[in-house]
C-alpha cells in the first residue's frame, strides 16, 4: 500500500495522468486523493473526475474534493454544502467562499450559517458569505451576530464588505459584544 502511495504521488510529479486517473477507482480513500490532488496539480482535473468524487464512500475524499472545488466554479458545491459529514460542509463552504457569487451555492450557506448543527460550519459558512460580500448574504450574517462568540467573531469581519445603516448599528452593538475579539473587530471596522 506504501509504494502505491508513493507511485501515485510521485505521478502528479511526472505528468503521469493515467496513473492519476486509474487512482480514482483504487480501494485506498489515500490514494484516491492523491489522485485527485495529481490531476489538479497538472490542471487536468475535469469537472467530470471532480463531481464524481462529491460522491465518494470516503468522507476525506469529498473533503479533498470540495477543497479543490474552489478552483472550479463550473461546478455547482450543492452536494457538499449538504453533505452528512461536517468536516465536507465546512470545507465546501470555504470552497464557495473562494469562488464568488452561485445563487444556488449562495442559498444553502445561508442556510447553513442560520441553522447547521455544527458550528464550524456556520462559522464557515458565515465567512464565505462576507467573502461574497452578496446583497442577499447581508440578513443572514447580521442574524448571527447573535449565535456563539466563534460565528459572531466571524459574523464582525464578514461585515466588511457591506454598507448601510443596518451595518453601522450591527457594529456598534458589535463594538460592546461580551467577546473582547468581537468587540475588537468591530471597533477596527467602525475607525475605517
Amino acid at each position: 500500500m506504501a509504494q502505491r502511495r508513493r507511485q501515485v504521488a510521485a505521478a502528479g510529479h511526472l505528468g503521469d495522468e493515467t496513473t492519476l486517473r486509474e487512482a480514482g477507482s483504487d480501494i485506498d480513500p489515500g490514494i484516491r486523493r492523491l489522485g485527485l490532488s495529481g490531476l489538479d496539480r497538472m490542471a487536468c482535473l475535469d469537472a467530470d473526475t471532480l463531481v464524481g468524487a462529491f460522491s465518494d464512500a470516503d468522507a476525506t475524499v469529498r473533503r479533498r474534493a470540495a477543497e479543490l472545488a474552489a478552483g472550479h466554479p463550473e461546478v455547482t458545491l450543492t452536494p457538499l454544502l449538504t453533505d452528512p459529514d461536517d468536516r465536507v460542509v465546512e470545507m465546501a463552504a470555504w470552497a464557495a467562499g473562494e469562488r464568488g457569487y452561485h445563487a444556488l451555492d449562495h442559498e444553502h450557506l445561508r442556510r447553513i450559517a442560520a441553522g447547521h448543527a455544527d458550528a464550524l460550519c456556520r462559522e464557515a459558512a458565515v465567512a464565505a458569505l462576507g467573502a461574497v460580500g452578496h446583497p442577499d448574504g447581508l440578513a443572514t450574517v447580521l442574524a448571527a451576530m447573535d449565535d456563539i462568540a466563534t460565528v459572531r467573531r466571524r459574523a464582525v469581519v464578514a461585515l466588511a464588505p457591506f454598507d448601510g445603516p443596518e451595518v453601522t448599528a450591527a457594529l456598534r452593538g458589535a463594538s460592546e459584544d461580551r467577546d473582547w475579539q468581537v468587540r475588537q473587530v468591530a471597533e477596527d471596522l467602525l475607525d475605517l
